[in-house]
């Protein structure tokens, strides 16, 4: 059983995420911190890219995060997938590429797991913490990630922009309370924030007298994204350029990015994003 995301988006995904993490291993090389590699939303290890009739596998983050050893390792590795199955895969996978004693999997809700991440880390500033979240929907809380202001976190997140967010978004604003439920969890904001931006509403008279007219934007994935990063920013003192994921049609799926504390984090995230954006134009 692997996870089926499709697209060459996803190894550019990985790919980012492993080049981020070697240089990041390399700049604490010399510094005495102890580090934590953290992924919320594992899967079972590997991902079949295509379809049914023509997909290869590939090794999803987990196994490419463990393999990098030079200059140096995490010392602990914490994985976190909810479904029980998938976890028991990973959990082998990780076994044979890395066969020692720090790395963890549990199959757990990563809204919990984030808590015990938060509070381990604040017991002692000399732990750090890449984390990476690339969460199934929107099943990933605002509250979770607030835990994270103030410490040594550098935080690379998938956000569902285009295929979560926006897709609640109607065009006539007929959106039920469990979705501006789940979009308020989601985003930290309330649904006002996310009407203003999104929305347009005026009053047009026609043969019938005066009616209100709602408009969607069309840039509603862009206006998503600023209110996400802003959001973050109240956590993070800086956010970087997204990598902009589209689908086969150029539909715009995923922002995926960078938030930390530390400038050169920014910068290494902001060459990575800018060299594979600039490869799909």
């Amino acid at each position: 059983m692997q996870n089926e995301f499709g697209g060459i988006w996803t190894e550019t995904k990985i790919e980012i995420l492993e080049k981020y993490a070697s240089a990041y291993l390399y700049i604490m090389n010399n510094q005495n911190f102890h580090l934590t590699y953290f992924d919320g939303f594992a899967g079972s290890g590997e991902i079949k890219i295509g379809n049914v009739k023509d997909f290869k596998v590939i090794e999803g983050a987990a196994q490419k995060v463990v393999g990098i050893a030079i200059p140096r390792s995490f010392d602990i590795y914490y994985f976190v997938e909810k479904d029980e199955e998938k976890k028991l895969l990973l959990e082998l996978a990780l076994k044979i590429k890395r066969p020692t004693n720090n790395v963890f999997v549990v199959a757990e809700d990563c809204n919990d797991v984030l808590k015990r991440l938060a509070s381990y880390l604040r017991e002692n500033s000399f732990r750090k913490a890449l984390v990476f979240l690339d969460p199934f929907g929107m099943n990933l809380d605002w509250t979770s990630i607030e835990l994270l202001k103030g410490l040594g976190v550098d935080l690379w997140i998938l956000s569902p922009t285009g295929v979560g967010a926006n897709r609640l978004l109607k065009r006539d604003l007929n959106i039920s309370e469990a979705w501006w439920q789940r979009l308020e969890k989601f985003f930290g904001v309330n649904r006002e924030i996310i009407k203003t931006s999104i929305y347009d509403e005026e009053v047009v008279t026609d043969l019938f007298g005066p009616r209100k007219v709602i408009t969607k934007s069309t840039k509603a994935n862009d206006k998503l994204f600023e209110i996400y990063s802003k959001k973050l920013m109240t956590v993070f003192e800086l956010v970087s350029e997204p990598y902009i994921i589209v689908n086969s049609n150029n539909s715009l799926m995923y922002h995926f990015f960078c938030a930390s504390n530390n400038a050169s984090a920014i910068k290494i995230a902001n060459d990575l994003v800018r060299i594979h954006n600039k490869k799909k134009t």
